[in-house]
């Protein structure tokens, strides 16, 4: 169920319920990106697992149903823009990038080896369709708002997406830069937070809705594992503010024995266990 600022209306559920059947197929593609990104972890030995399972759901609606991207054309000035501030998720960004053809999927295996484009962080010199090079959290963030307000300022009608994390919302960088976004009237930005409770261990972080309705921005909390609730958040449309979706995930979704499981957030498969964790995909 949403929470926040409800701002849903007839177009966006019409829309998200058609679509419901191509959703609910997408389980299947989701699994199989799954069993690639663990295989390319376990190959690399190297990279977030949990972390990127917690997002795939957000990043398939993203870039199956919203992003206006063209797989072949990735450079296009009209495209929109999508930034993964979480860059240590990257595994996850790279697997829906190769899926949809920004490049081969073989290129998966070379995930963390030596001359590969694929590294732990997103490099947008080398890997076509990432926007931004992130990895130090709080970074991404200022960027996409840089990039929303360049698009505002040019009236151009190109829409900015940033994905972080919710110990990333530990960084000022990222309050500096909503106060920015809503004081600038950036319609044209979403942020959603993968709000996965992987830093309370650390620091509690509380009602982010509340914190970015302190900064004007309008929010939705959804399920961020919830594909149809996904679709209709990322179709809202507000009036001269930006978007702040709270994400309510489980880090390592979709595979039991990673999920909420703090030893797995930068551990990679052993030979023994790589069957075993495949085998226990949902």
């Amino acid at each position: 169920m949403f929470g926040g600022v409800n701002l849903l209306n007839a177009q966006n559920t019409a829309m998200a319920l058609e679509q419901a059947p191509l959703l609910r197929d997408s389980q299947a593609a989701l699994n199989r990106l799954r069993r690639m990104i663990i295989e390319a972890s376990a190959y690399a030995q190297e990279g977030h697992i949990p972390s990127a399972f917690s997002i795939l759901n957000i990043l398939w609606v993203l870039y199956t149903h919203i992003l206006q991207i063209d797989p072949k054309h990735p450079d296009t000035l009209d495209r929109d823009r999508f930034v993964l501030s979480k860059g240590h998720a990257s595994l996850g960004l790279y697997a829906v990038l190769a899926d949809k053809g920004f490049f081969p999927l073989e290129e998966l295996d070379t995930f963390g080896r030596y001359n590969s484009s694929l590294g732990g962080h997103p490099d947008t010199r080398k890997v076509p369709g990432v926007e931004a090079s992130t990895g130090s959290l709080g970074h991404g963030f200022p960027m996409a708002v840089g990039m929303a307000l360049g698009f505002k300022i040019k009236k151009q009608p190109n829409r900015v997406f940033c994905l972080v994390g919710d110990g990333e919302c530990n960084e000022g960088s990222i309050w500096e830069s909503a106060l920015l976004a809503s004081h600038h009237q950036l319609s044209n930005l979403c942020c959603i937070v993968d709000y996965n409770h992987s830093t309370d261990r650390a620091l509690l972080m509380g009602d982010l809705a509340q914190k970015f309705n302190a900064f004007a921005w309008e929010t939705l909390t959804i399920d961020g594992h919830n594909e149809i609730e996904i679709l209709e958040a990322l179709t809202t449309k507000t009036d001269n503010k930006p978007l702040a979706i709270i994400a309510e995930t489980i880090k390592g979704f979709g595979c039991a024995v990673m999920e909420n499981e703090p030893a797995w957030h930068h551990k990679f498969p052993t030979e023994a266990e790589l069957e075993t964790l495949i085998e226990g995909l949902s």
